[in-house]
């Protein structure tokens, strides 16, 4: 079994505007998310067997989109999960359309995906009490390709590593 997502991974420049940002948040015991692991999550599918995976491998080839872009513009402070996220408020109808053709094909492979409406958002951090004040950057992420990750713990916390990437056509 393996712990996995479908997301958005940033090019190089994207992720450095991200961590850049991320590190001028000031804040004490907040746990900052590590710049390689920086992504937006489409479809969270949880623990998969080698079958469901090959099959979810297979079945995305036919979703395909065209290349679009998001700009992030707000910092937000999520209580529940006790996270500070990049998020925005309009975004391409693009993503939306890939979000449930991913969710449609985990359902297909009998894997349960959550319920709730997306919110496309950067996890920055963790373990936030608080809200911070700070000015926040439009930071434009151009989407080209969407992934399977793998979520993999280690003794150094989780490392994300891409399984597989599928181009926007």
């Amino acid at each position: 079994m393996k712990r996995l997502f479908f997301a958005l991974w940033p090019n190089n420049e994207t992720r450095k505007q991200i961590d850049t940002f991320n590190k001028s948040i000031k804040s004490d015991n907040l746990k900052k998310v590590q710049r390689d692991n920086l992504h937006i999550t489409l479809v969270f599918l949880g623990n998969v067997d080698a079958k469901a995976e090959a099959t979810l491998r297979q079945t995305v080839e036919s979703i395909s989109l065209q290349p679009f872009v998001l700009q992030f513009d707000q910092l937000n402070y999520w209580q529940k999960p006790r996270i500070l996220c990049l998020a925005t408020q309009r975004y391409d109808p693009q993503l939306s359309i890939l979000v449930n053709a991913l969710k449609k094909t985990a359902e297909q492979c009998d894997i349960k995906t959550e319920k709730r409406p997306y919110q496309p958002h950067i996890t920055l951090a963790r373990k936030a009490r608080t809200m911070i004040k700070i000015e926040t950057p439009c930071i434009e992420w151009q989407a080209q390709s969407f992934c399977l990750v793998e979520s993999r713990s280690t003794v150094n916390g989780v490392h994300y590593q891409v399984l597989q990437n599928w181009n926007f056509k």
